[in-house]
């Protein structure tokens, strides 16, 4: 979770009296929404000005990769619009994000530093993963999830975010790139014949699907979030902006039916769309009914909340409770590399262990490697990761943990680091780090240090649970002069963890030139007795 820190023009650590303002700007692929509000308490807020921009950045990245020049005009010029709001409201805690359409567009960067130029407001691209985050902060608190699984989607313009969450976090998150623009745009040869691109768009969507449930389990219900959702919402007559609608599928099914008989004039001249939601309504509509066909759902929950609402939830969160910030990053990593690691079907019991071990490691020999908070982070989603690559073949599974790893995407975490976290991984066994290793040459001199330090603590932490059995529950390291002594708590006998670990700490000894002897509380409390 990025810390309230100067782009948003103040430090964290303040003290913060309520109420409070806050606002975000959403800078999605069809429109951009600003929302501000006066926080008089950590749920409780009243909205001071909810604006939508009809400013479809989305327009031709997903075919030419790049932002439209009057695309950006229009989104500079809202932006800057909303700056003086924040100004005329006295906000100075703010997030401007944006999602897909910038995400992959070429020209990012520049778009992002010519909006700092011209607004003063920084602008942040989020993840996937960053995106499912926020709306299920936003949703959690408008419908109680419990302890039961939700089918959660949040259907963008360029990308829709499926997840199965609880009222803890996401259990289960996959981002496609079936937004609603994208849809449009993509599936233009079809036709202006609506019913040609009915037909069209309903095979392309076909390939969507949704996770097996856990054993016994079922999906408490089906939750969606978006503006067109919202809108379907309405013309099923249930307009309930200010708590929670109920679609049934059905009468999603007979929306469907009529806007694909309607050309895109008739929709809003009969059903009063707007320009820019008239031409997106149906491929948004089929996503959302062909998730609610396999995963068995008979009516969605519309709760009228999304990005913005969880950013908003997230900026009060930070100014309350700054003073355990990085424990939340923490537990944010924690929590997406969990997710990324039940879409592989990883061992969560061997990945949580050697996680702990590794982090034991990096906190009681700072003195040894002299990283820092990052590096902890890194290391942390490294661990819990480090097995997935057995997904596609134990055969070589550290190369293939070094490919899922930097393919997939962890809120908070830049696509730069995602590739560290990969790098950590791929070298929990088998080779060093070496120059004929092309995603360990890419890096920088600096972070090549970094990732072979980090990986010798993963081995050493991984070779400690060789067997999956977790006979090995706590360490505590002690630095001597020539050797790092691991006191070990948990099950006695552990051979084969002490022969795993003379193949494994060798990367450590390299580096840190010591050696590492192994004891075991256990005997030691015995022979004391």
């Amino acid at each position: 979770m990025p810390a309230v820190t100067s782009h948003r023009e103040s430090p964290i650590g303040l003290d913060v009296e309520f109420p409070v303002r806050v606002a975000c700007v959403d800078m999605g692929s069809n429109a951009i929404r600003f929302l501000a509000a006066e926080f008089t308490s950590e749920l409780e807020y009243r909205t001071l000005v909810s604006e939508r921009a009809s400013v479809r950045l989305g327009h031709g990245v997903y075919l030419s990769g790049r932002l439209d020049a009057a695309a950006m005009d229009g989104a500079v010029a809202a932006l800057a619009s909303h700056r003086r709001q924040m100004d005329s409201l006295g906000i100075e805690h703010y997030r401007a994000v944006a999602t897909s359409a910038v995400r992959e567009s070429a020209n990012s960067d520049e778009f992002v530093a010519r909006v700092l130029d011209e607004t003063g407001l920084r602008l942040e691209i989020i993840s996937g993963s960053e995106e499912a985050r926020l709306v299920h902060r936003a949703v959690a608190r408008r419908i109680p999830l419990g302890n039961r699984m939700w089918l959660l989607v949040d259907l963008g313009g360029g990308s829709v975010e499926v997840s199965l969450v609880d009222q803890n976090g996401t259990y289960w998150s996959e981002s496609h790139t079936m937004g609603s623009v994208r849809l449009l745009e993509e599936l233009t040869d079809a036709g202006t014949d609506p019913g040609r691109f009915h037909r069209v768009l309903g095979e392309y969507i076909s390939v969507l699907k949704v996770p097996a449930m856990p054993e016994g389990a079922g999906v408490a219900g089906y939750i969606a979030t978006g503006g067109n959702i919202e809108t379907l919402a309405k013309l099923g007559g249930h307009p309930d902006e200010m708590s929670v609608s109920r679609l049934p599928v059905a009468t999603l099914r007979t929306i469907i039916e009529r806007l694909a008989q309607l050309s895109f004039r008739e929709r809003v001249d009969q059903l009063g769309l707007r320009d820019d939601r008239a031409d997106v309504i149906l491929p948004a509509a089929m996503v959302y009914e062909r998730l609610a066909a396999i995963s068995g759902a008979d009516e969605i929950l519309v709760p009228h909340v999304g990005i913005k609402e969880g950013v908003l939830f997230d900026l009060v969160d930070q100014l309350v409770r700054s003073t355990d910030h990085e424990d939340r990053q923490e537990r944010e990593v924690l929590a997406g590399a969990l997710t990324i690691g039940r879409r592989y079907h990883f061992d969560a019991d061997h990945a949580l262990l050697v996680a702990k071990l590794s982090l034991r490691l990096f906190d009681q020999l700072r003195p040894l490697h002299g990283l820092g908070a990052p590096d902890r982070r890194i290391l942390h989603a490294a661990a819990v990761l480090h097995d997935i690559g057995q997904f596609v073949s134990f055969e070589g599974h550290h190369k293939h943990s070094l490919y899922l790893i930097s393919h997939s995407e962890l809120p908070n975490f830049s696509r730069h680091e995602m590739e560290l976290v990969a790098n950590v991984a791929r070298y929990h066994r088998k080779a060093h780090p070496a120059e004929h290793h092309p995603a360990f040459v890419a890096l920088s001199e600096n972070e090549q240090v970094r990732v072979t330090r980090l990986a010798s603590l993963l081995r050493v932490a991984d070779a400690l649970d060789r067997e999956h059995a977790q006979r090995v529950t706590d360490l505590t390291a002690h630095v001597g002069d020539g050797e790092v002594t691991l006191w070990l708590e948990g099950s006695a006998g552990l051979l084969l963890e002490s022969w795993s670990l003379k193949k494994k700490a060798n990367l450590f000894h390299r580096i840190f030139g010591r050696r590492i002897a192994l004891r075991f509380l256990g005997e030691e409390q015995a022979v004391g007795a």
